[in-house]
């Protein structure tokens, strides 16, 4: 999830007030006027006196953010990685499970030290399940038994499709015995959700 403030925007000769989001890729702002600005399209970025001044190759936009200005701005010009955001570190043992992204897969293999596609056992740091449909989530408790007492579950799954829904995750992962702890953006098309073991459960181990 991004960070969330109430300001006020000039943009194309317009002001207006409204909230303003910073996604992980991308400055949104919903109001009498609406934008969407991806990261990518910037060419310069700038925070002075309480204000964020943006620009890309056809538009401009000031955000009036106050003492968040500075901190918008740090993290527009050096947004955290998917590794970082997912909590990939070197040296974990880690599981990808029906994950759609051979690019993903990947990455993984560079920073485990042991990584095991679409299989996993017992006392693993960290799993990515994919789920494409509900049906799918049925999984998830065998899974959630081969987490390590401190690991997590990754449940990525696609954005706005009927066939499954963000509140069938949550229960999915609660009838797992899990705690949801994080959600992040983990592509254009797929949110990915964090499970953990719950704290007491772990005392028990």
């Amino acid at each position: 999830m991004g960070r969330e403030l109430l300001c006020t925007v000039r943009s194309g000769g317009k002001t207006a007030k409204g909230r303003a989001l910073l996604e992980a890729s991308e400055i949104l702002f919903r109001g009498d006027l609406r934008l969407k600005i991806p990261f990518a399209a910037l060419k310069s970025v700038a925070a002075r006196d309480g204000e964020v001044h943006v620009k890309w190759a056809d538009g401009s936009a000031v955000f009036e953010l106050g003492e968040q200005a500075e901190k918008w701005a740090h993290k527009i010009l050096h947004p955290r990685s998917r590794a970082e955001k997912l909590g990939i570190k070197l040296g974990l043992t880690v599981s990808a499970v029906g994950v759609r992204d051979a690019e993903f897969a990947n990455e993984l293999r560079r920073h485990a030290k042991i990584f095991s596609g679409n299989s996993v056992t017992k006392n693993f740091d960290l799993i990515f399940f994919g789920a494409e449909a509900t049906v799918e989530l049925k999984n998830i408790r065998k899974l959630a038994g081969c987490l390590a007492s401190t690991g997590a579950l990754w449940i990525v799954y696609p954005k706005g499709r009927k066939e499954i829904s963000q509140q069938q995750v949550f229960a999915a992962g609660k009838a797992a015995g899990l705690v949801d702890v994080k959600v992040v953006s983990f592509s254009a098309t797929h949110t990915a959700l964090k499970f953990v073991v719950p704290k007491a459960n772990r005392s028990r181990e």
